[in-house]
């Protein structure tokens, strides 16, 4: 069983797809174990509960029932009209309908790098689910769990609205509209007139100021005029929530706003982190795990100690696509000093986290070479499943991308050298 590249190609969307399908291609999609595919499939629901208490605490901070810093930390860089606009009570019970987290597959297991709620990719890998599963393979979430998946959020149709800042994804959400019937459209996001149809914003809540109706839109859905997801809740495309969720200060929040079983399973795929804070520590503390009494001492660390990762947090054009990270024991000493510092300096306008590094394991897989030979590819993964929610509130998987890149890179992201990929059962 398996499919050659000539088929690959000619299914093609006439319109193409993000970045034209400029990609690597595989005769079969990647084999994950049964116990590695259920254990992704099941996430879902820990995923959504996890970010329904990010909300709660974030509103409660908010509201003086916990401490100021937290919702301060959030709220930092983001326009007074947004900040208002997501403490809406209008606003309370709406989350993310779509979540896909990013996960590492490593030796020890699966590791959490983003949770993404404005995702790319559901078009390419809803497309890819479709091609391969014609061809006889089993893919995960199957043929159309992606179409039906994204249909769930607005069962009567919508507008998708792609901003320019996204415009590379709008060919997968073209394809995507077309897919799910007259009843979806793509719309500029720059232009859109809001015409009492619901909408998708397939647009970050960083460029609003290239969004003349964001604000319009923002005050239309708190007060149950519209309907658009994902919410104007910019907090929640924070990377700092996975650094607070290693906070010591919040450590009993967290137990008593996530079930037990749930906050063990985040803290297992999720890496250790710490959020970048130039206040000085006292004399006798350090910062955990790091055996380090304050941010210059980390700033020295050997390279064998710097198997770390600077992330920007969010709410910047840089804070997607892998563009605002730092690999720490890839940069020279004197250049992660400089990161590191500049990082701290942004601390009140714009947040960074620091990370634990975790390395993908090495698989083999083949892969099309552009003659239409087949090679095995010696490479790093990155799993993107893909968890839609109802209007009754049921959560459930809709198809994963996999992503393999060259065993020599250390950020996994889709490039021209990396094949993407649905997932079966081996």
């Amino acid at each position: 069983m398996g499919i050659d590249l000539d088929a690959l190609r000619r299914q093609l969307p006439q319109r193409g797809l993000f970045g034209g399908g400029s990609w690597r291609w595989s005769p079969e999609p990647l084999r994950l174990t049964r116990g590695e595919a259920r254990r992704m499939m099941a996430l879902g629901h820990p995923l959504v509960r996890f970010q329904q208490a990010c909300d709660s605490i974030y509103r409660r901070s908010a509201a003086g029932a916990l401490p100021g810093w937290i919702a301060a930390m959030l709220d930092a860089g983001k326009p007074p009209w947004l900040v208002r606009e997501q403490r809406a009570e209008g606003v309370d019970c709406e989350f993310p309908r779509v979540i896909r987290p990013d996960l590492i597959l490593a030796d020890d297991g699966l590791r959490m790098t983003e949770l993404d709620s404005v995702p790319g990719g559901i078009g390419v890998t809803a497309w890819l689910s479709q091609v391969y599963a014609a061809a006889g393979f089993d893919v995960l979430g199957g043929a159309d769990g992606m179409i039906k998946g994204f249909r769930s959020l607005l069962p009567d149709g919508g507008v998708v609205l792609v901003s320019r800042e996204a415009a590379d994804y709008r060919p997968e959400m073209e394809w995507l509209a077309d897919q799910l019937g007259e009843a979806w459209s793509v719309a500029d996001a720059e232009s859109h007139a809001p015409d009492g149809r619901a909408m998708y914003r397939f647009f970050e809540l960083f460029d609003w100021q290239s969004v003349p109706c964001a604000q319009t839109v923002a005050e239309a859905a708190a007060e149950h005029r519209a309907r658009i997801t994902p919410p104007f809740k910019p907090h929640l495309e924070e990377k700092l929530w996975l650094a607070l969720l290693w906070s010591p200060g919040l450590r009993q929040v967290w137990e008593t706003s996530l079930r037990g079983s749930h906050l063990r399973r985040l803290r297992e795929l999720t890496p250790f982190g710490w959020v970048l804070d130039p206040a000085p520590l006292p004399a006798h503390a350090s910062l955990p795990r790091l055996d380090a009494h304050d941010w210059n001492e980390v700033a020295t660390f050997s390279q064998r100690e710097r198997r770390l990762v600077l992330k920007i947090s969010g709410f910047h054009e840089t804070a997607w696509g892998s563009r605002g990270v730092v690999i720490g024991h890839d940069e020279a000493q004197d250049r992660w000093a400089t990161h590191l510092r500049h990082a701290l300096a942004q601390a009140h306008t714009q947040p960074w986290i620091l990370q634990q590094f975790h390395e993908g394991r090495i698989v083999e897989h083949p892969v099309f070479r552009d003659d239409g030979t087949v090679e095995r590819m010696r490479g790093r993964v990155r799993l993107c499943p893909y968890f839609f929610t109802d209007d009754q509130g049921i959560t459930t998987f809709g198809g994963c991308l996999a992503t393999l890149v060259p065993a020599d890179k250390k950020k996994i992201h889709g490039m021209s050298d990396g094949a993407l990929m649905p997932c079966v059962v081996e």
